[in-house]
Formats: structure tokens, C-alpha cells, sequence
């Protein structure tokens, strides 16, 4: 720790801290525009200037190290004014001189209200301008359906610029001409390629850089805020949902440095017109071939005519991605009162079994802990589609230097480099041997091995997940098992041990052609069922599901309802209502309890409090909120052989993975975007 004295205090800062950060520590306020704490520093704005005793002139407090501060002449630490009348000048002029050239767009700029040049004019700047020549015209540009441009307002703070490089690994973005000459675009004006994009408009201070859907939609003040969780992946990013009335206006995100740090993947950030479209907002049952609207008695009497008629054997269930732990719970306990063992949460077929320990289906490295791997496996997976927040904490490691990184699978760009190992099993084989990349493995003190859904819903995904946790290791205070998912509700799933029971039959063989009489989907849309079975389907869009279903009952969306969900890496964390469900829709779990009673098998619970006092009291690790319990690992001793096919990701189109991200008109136009980017490609 160096000392260092901040306006008359004196306080202890690393060496490493720039002046900007060591003043912040001390309580002084410094303004900014080009410095960010996790984009290399720029140095350009130059609206952070502080006087540091003994330099000639102001200098910009975040270009410049505590380590570079010479002490004083009798030894004493380094002496750093910020609000001398000298600053306060410099900072006025610099204030002045970002204004020549600002359009007077605050009355119908969408930044209005939450915009650092505003505010720091107000605080920095002075009431008036001793310029009065024509400012500068800048055409706008089209960089993609996500990002509105409004280059007139640009101030040339490069944040765009440093983060399609740095963060995103795209390189999108630059910047053409020299002085007033310069602009901010991309190469001949094309559509940002990076699942990513949508966070450039929150790193612009000014009105630059605008979320393109939510262009003149609402004023920041008109908006009720509610913190909330992600669920479209199995990441969990913190997010923020901003609501106007009972409409979703916007989603940003939160900082949480252990998940997604201030990042959000453009999926999470706009599928905002998905949350309204093609909503199921009324229960419908199937009459004559076609599905018509119905009363909650007429569904739940018809439910019931048929499950009372039905064996338990015949009776199955399977819950969807994006279900809650509550809603879970709910249905395992009903299925359990009605005497049935067919439950499942793995609609994609994954081997993944609760029975082989916690620790053989979490990402038990962390996502925090891929900063300290020492070499990466990525095994069957891509994940800068299935995770682009948690691929970004990839590059960001790598970008750290030291970080070999070896590829089996699918040959993709993943924004950093990587030695393409081979396809399939037979390369993984030989790594495992100790042959190739085993040897950077063998080497390694903290070596992870992602390995993706790609590779687990094989026939022989067990053989590889056993092969994936020997690569891994023993390792002391360390577990390089990574597993990613790719549904939010899939670790909360296992976690209740919603699988089937001893004999019974999972997902895969429950969508079988004569396998059941009666099957529930909680909001399962990403399996077919085969025609035979009489089909329940609670969700919330018509999606797959509700196209299959002999009765829909109207669920709950993941912003409309409170609920617990459990990331890839087994970090409980709770989602809270931010809207209210549209018409006779309800919560999941308030539907199973009113169907229970319908059955005849009363859930024992009539509200969320006591249904989370039963699941705390049967699960107690559900109840400490943002905690990772630890798991063990004991796989079975035979797992069967692995086969010859090459792996294939799970997700091949990211913006089209779920019924909220295929009813948005957004998504739609990304995706066919991304497609034609593809094409290009391979063109």
C-alpha cells in the first residue's frame, strides 16, 4: 500500500490504483467521460484533471499511477488537490470545449435524466460560451436493429470502441478522420456482430449510443425499478427491470462481480416486445380438433375427468427452462401425491442425475474462478452462444496472458484463441491419455474443464462427463468440473431431484408414442410430444407447447412473479415480480396448488410464504440466497463407453432459444441477421 494525501487526507491505496481511483477512495467526487473501470484507459476526454503538487499542470487523474507520484521534498507522500480553483478551471474550459460541438438535444434526447454530460454540465460546466460558429454535423449511422445512433451528440470518448475490442472481442466498432473529422462506426456501416452489443449503449455518457427498441418509449422518471434475475440462460446476470404501469418498458443490468459484472447479453436486454407478444392470457381447451377459450372450472374439470381415470403409471410431468424453484416444487410434490414417479426436468435428454453428486452437474470452479484457471478444456460446447456474458469472463482471462485453451467440438469463433483440438470423443480420449493438450492439463495447478450440453445429451453423455471429471482432476481448494447449462431452471431442477424416480420414465421416454395417458408441461416447449396423450400445458406463450396441448392453463412469465432460481455454477438467487401477469393468467404455483384441490390431492401450502417454508424445510440450501453449497462428486464406477459421432452445441441460434425470445419481433431480426452473417462465412 502506497500513501498518498487526497485534499488534506491522507489515505493507503495500491500502488497500481491511478490518481482517479485513489481520490475516490479518499471521498472525492472526479468527474469523467472516457475512463471505465474495466476498459483500458484512454486518456482523451481530459475532464477528470486534478493538481498534484509539484507538476507543472493539471494532469488527467486517470492516465496518471499513485507509483508514478513523486513524494514531497521532505519525504512526505504525495499531495493531490481536486477542487483548487486552478482544477475547477481547467475543468470548466474542458467542459466548454465538449459543448462547441453538442446539438441543445436534451428535450427530446432518450438520455435525458440519466446522462453524465448533463449532469456534469450542471456540476462542471459554466452558464455560458464564448463559441459561436455552426457546430459540426455528423450522419447517423446503422450499426444493427439493437443499437440507435444519434452521432450528432458523440464526444469521441471511445468506450464504444474499447469495448467491442476488449470485452466483446468483435472489434466492431472505430473510428475514421482526425479531429473534428472523426467519427465513431463500424466497418462500411454493417450491423454489430457481437452478442454483446447492447451494452455499448450504456457505457455512452452521452445520447450517442440509445437501445434502438426503446427509442421514444418513456423518460427514465416514469419508471418503477425492481431488481430481478436473468433467465434467459442459465447464468443468473443481476438485472434491473423497469416498469410503466404493468408494461415492461426496459431491462438493464446490475453489478454483481461474481456473476456478470456490469454485463448483459442482448438476448437478456431485448426481448422486451417478447414479454407481451402471442401471451396466453386465458385458460383453452381442445373441443373438436381446435382449441377454444375457457373458464379455470371447466379446465380443472376436465384435468380431473382424466387423471381420475388414469393409472398413476400413465400420469407423467415435465418442467420447462424457465420454470422457478417454487413452481418445481409444486409439481414434484403433486406428481408425488398422485402417486407417479414420471417427472423430469431434463427435457433436452442431459445425463446429468442429482444421484451422481451436486458437484457432477455445477460449474464448480465459479464464475469468479475462471480468473484464476490456468488452462481451459472446452469440451462439446460454444459458449459465446450458450453463455455470452460468462464467454466474455472467458476472453477477459485470456486476455491476462498465460492461458492456453483447447477446443473439442464444433470449429467456432469464440472471440479468443484457441488450439482446435478435434470433433468428437476420440480426441477426448486421447487428452485423457495424457497425449496433446492432457500434457498442459497434467501440468496445470488449476485447470477447468467446461464441458457443454452438446456433450451430456448424447446416448454416452455419462461416459463423458466421467472422462471430463478425470481430466479435471484432484486438485487442492480446487474443482476444475465445469458444467454450463443452458437453462436457468435446470440446476434449481436437480437441485429438488426432479428426475424420475426408480422405473419410471424421463422426459425423452415420456414424449414416446403410447408411453402416457396424461402428461403436464411446465412450460416445456423444447420437446416434441408424440400424439396419444393427453396433453396439460401450463405456460406462458403460444409457443411449442400450447401448439400440442389438449388444455392450456395461463402461467406466469419470469418478471411477472417471484421466484428462485439456481445458476450453472449452484448460486441460489431470487428473482421478485416486477409486473402482474395479463388477464386470467396466474402464477405457476398457485395453479398446481387450485388444480391439487381439484384432484382431490390438496398441496399443502396456500400461499408463496408457506410454500417456501415447505421448501426450505425439505431443501435447506434454497433458503441462503446468493450462497453456492458445495457438492460432491461420486460417479458411478461403469459409465458405459463413449462413442464416435463429433459433438454439436446445444444452442444453434442464440437469440431463438426460448418462447419469450421466439415471440420478439427483436430477436427475430437478429437471428436472421446472424444467419446471414453465417452464410457470408461460409460463402
Amino acid at each position: 500500500m502506497t500513501k498518498i494525501i487526497v485534499d488534506g487526507k491522507e489515505v493507503d491505496v495500491p500502488a497500481e490504483y491511478t490518481l482517479l481511483q485513489a481520490c475516490e477512495e479518499a471521498g472525492a467526487e472526479i468527474p469523467r467521460f472516457c475512463f471505465h473501470e474495466r476498459l483500458s484507459i484512454a486518456g482523451n476526454c481530459r475532464m477528470c484533471l486534478v493538481e498534484l503538487k509539484g507538476a507543472p499542470k493539471p494532469i488527467a487523474s486517470c492516465a496518471w499511477s499513485v507509483k508514478d507520484c513523486r513524494p514531497g521534498p521532505n519525504g512526505e507522500p504525495p499531495s493531490v488537490v481536486t477542487k483548487s480553483p486552478t482544477v475547477k478551471k481547467a475543468r470548466n474550459g474542458v467542459m466548454e470545449f465538449l459543448l462547441i460541438n453538442h446539438p441543445l438535444d436534451c428535450p427530446i434526447c432518450d438520455q435525458g435524466g440519466e446522462c453524465d454530460l448533463q449532469d456534469q454540465a450542471m456540476a462542471f460546466g459554466i452558464d455560458k460560451s464564448r463559441y459561436a460558429e455552426n457546430k459540426r454535423a455528423v450522419e447517423d449511422k446503422y450499426i444493427g436493429p439493437l443499437v440507435r445512433t444519434s452521432m450528432n451528440r458523440c464526444i469521441h470518448c471511445t468506450r464504444c470502441v474499447r469495448f467491442t475490442a476488449e470485452v466483446a472481442g468483435t472489434g466492431d466498432m472505430g473510428a475514421i478522420g482526425r479531429g473534428e473529422d472523426m467519427e465513431i462506426t463500424t466497418y462500411l456501416e454493417t450491423a454489430m456482430g457481437s452478442e454483446l452489443q447492447g451494452n455499448v449503449a450504456d457505457l455512452c455518457p452521452v445520447g450517442a449510443l440509445l437501445p434502438k427498441p426503446y427509442a421514444f418509449k418513456a423518460r427514465p422518471w416514469e419508471l418503477s425499478k425492481t431488481e430481478s434475475i436473468d433467465v434467459m440462460d442459465a447464468l443468473g446476470s443481476a438485472i434491473r427491470i423497469d416498469v410503466r404501469g404493468r408494461e415492461v418498458m426496459r431491462i438493464l443490468p446490475r453489478i454483481n462481480e461474481a456473476v456478470n459484472e456490469e454485463w448483459i447479453s442482448d438476448k437478456t436486454r431485448q426481448i422486451v416486445d417478447g414479454l407481451k407478444a402471442q401471451r396466453l392470457d386465458r385458460p383453452y381447451l381442445r373441443r373438436d380438433g381446435r382449441l377454444v377459450p375457457a373458464t379455470w372450472g371447466e379446465a380443472f374439470a376436465a384435468i380431473a375427468a382424466r387423471v381420475k381415470a388414469t393409472s398413476p403409471a400413465r400420469i407423467g410431468a415435465i418442467a420447462g427452462d424457465l420454470a422457478s424453484v417454487e413452481d418445481m416444487f409444486a409439481l414434484k410434490l403433486l406428481m408425488s401425491l398422485l402417486g407417479s414417479g414420471n417427472m423430469d426436468c431434463r427435457q433436452d435428454g442431459t445425463k446429468l442425475d442429482p444421484a451422481n453428486g451436486r458437484a457432477s452437474y455445477l460449474f464448480n470452479p465459479t464464475i469468479a474462478g475462471i480468473e484464476e484457471a490456468d488452462a481451459v478444456l472446452i469440451i462439446g460446447s460454444n459458449p459465446r452462444r450458450e453463455s455470452p456474458v460468462l464467454n466474455a469472463r472467458l476472453r477477459k482471462r485470456w486476455r491476462m496472458g498465460g492461458l492456453p485453451v483447447g477446443l473439442v467440438g464444433e470449429k467456432v469463433d469464440l472471440t479468443y484463441d484457441y488450439q482446435y483440438l478435434g470433433t468428437g470423443p476420440e480426441t477426448l480420449a486421447a487428452i485423457v491419455a495424457g497425449k496433446g493438450f492432457g500434457e498442459v492439463l497434467a501440468k496445470a495447478q488449476r485447470p477447468l474443464i467446461l464441458i457443454g450440453q452438446g456433450a451430456l445429451t448424447r446416448p454416452d453423455g455419462l461416459a463423458i462427463l466421467a472422462a471430463a471429471a478425470k481430466l479435471a482432476g484432484t486438485h487442492e481448494g480446487w474443482n476444475g468440473l465445469a458444467v454450463l447449462h443452458t437453462a436457468a431452471a435446470r440446476t434449481g431442477g436437480l437441485d429438488l431431484g426432479l428426475v424420475p424416480t426408480a422405473g419410471a420414465l424421463d422426459a425423452q421416454a415420456m414424449s414416446q408414442p403410447g408411453a402416457l395417458d396424461v402428461l403436464f408441461l411446465l412450460g416445456a416447449d423444447e420437446i416434441d410430444v408424440a400424439p396419444g396423450a393427453f396433453v396439460v400445458y401450463q405456460g406462458t406463450h403460444g409457443d411449442r407447447g400450447a401448439h400440442r396441448a389438449d388444455v392450456i392453463l395461463p402461467g406466469a412469465t419470469y418478471t411477472e412473479k417471484s421466484g428462485t432460481f439456481v445458476n450453472t455454477e449452484g448460486r441460489v438467487q431470487m428473482a421478485d415480480r416486477a409486473n402482474f401477469p395479463p388477464g386470467d393468467a396466474r402464477e405457476d404455483w398457485s395453479i398446481l396448488r387450485a388444480l391439487s384441490d381439484v384432484l382431490g390431492v390438496k398441496l399443502p401450502f396456500d400461499s408463496l410464504h408457506a410454500l417456501r417454508q415447505a421448501l426450505y424445510a425439505a431443501y435447506p440450501h434454497f433458503a441462503r440466497i446468493d450462497a453456492i453449497e458445495a457438492g460432491t462428486l461420486s460417479l458411478p464406477a461403469a459409465t458405459g463407453e463413449m462413442g464416435k459421432a463429433g459433438f454439436v452445441g446445444a444452442v444453434q441460434d442464440f437469440y431463438l432459444t426460448n418462447p419469450i425470445a421466439r415471440a420478439s419481433a427483436v430477436m427475430a431480426e437478429c437471428s436472421a441477421l446472424a444467419k446471414g452473417r453465417l452464410q457470408q462465412a461460409a460463402e
